[in-house]
């Protein structure tokens, strides 16, 4: 298909598929931009669990140094929070510090989902409404009886271009955008790892020592 005859057909959809070469633009752009970030972001966080479950002190120098590697990632908040933690703080003192450091940084990362959500849901409607527009070019030929049978049907067939552009772009998007989402509660799930493992480091277990479960001999 030639650039004229992609450009006839824009035209025909009453612009509509120029719009929607906006909203797929905005859809890769927020795809690659927020697959990239989370991306680094999880691997960071698999890194600082991993390398706070094998150290015992925040102060150690492998962990400061994991801590400075990571520095811009929003896991780091917990470690500040729980080194600004007074000493005489309570466990659920403590815990609820880290909880409050946890949901200032949980909004940031879904920040721009919410157009991809929107392109997602607003590209379908955009192709059906080209759709219509076209057609209504493509009846309008009705008046010449000797050709209007072909000319109806072609013109039917290039509207429908704009129904199909618009699920294309739906379906690329819904993709992505559960992609993005599991990725986004992995994160959170880590957060809520650290959180818990910062304040085992701390304070220890809640179970006191009667209810833990004894090795029996044999």
């Amino acid at each position: 298909m030639t650039p004229e005859k992609l450009f006839e057909l824009a035209n025909h959809s009453g612009g509509t598929l120029y719009i929607m070469c906006v909203l797929l633009l905005v859809a890769l752009t927020v795809i690659i931009e927020r697959t990239l970030f989370l991306s680094k972001m999880q691997q960071g966080g698999d890194e600082l669990i991993a390398l706070l479950h094998d150290s015992t002190e925040l102060q150690a120098v492998s962990m400061q140094e994991g801590l400075r590697k990571h520095a811009d990632l929003p896991h780091i908040s917990l470690f500040e929070a729980s080194l600004l933690e007074p000493e005489e703080s309570a466990r659920d003192t403590c815990a609820g510090h880290l909880e409050e450091a946890l949901m200032r940084e949980v909004p940031l990362l879904d920040r721009s989902l919410w157009m991809l959500d929107t392109v997602i849901t607003l590209a379908p409607l955009l192709g059906l409404f080209g759709t219509i527009i076209g057609m209504f070019g493509a009846f309008s030929v009705l008046g010449d009886i000797q050709n209007a049978a072909s000319q109806v049907t072609g013109g039917i067939a290039e509207a429908l271009i704009a129904t199909a552009f618009g699920l294309l772009i739906a379906m690329i998007g819904l993709v992505f955008f559960n992609g993005l989402s599991t990725k986004i509660r992995a994160i959170v799930h880590q957060l809520d790892i650290l959180k818990l493992m910062l304040l085992n480091r701390r304070f220890g277990t809640n179970a006191p020592s009667h209810a833990r479960p004894k090795l029996k001999v044999v």
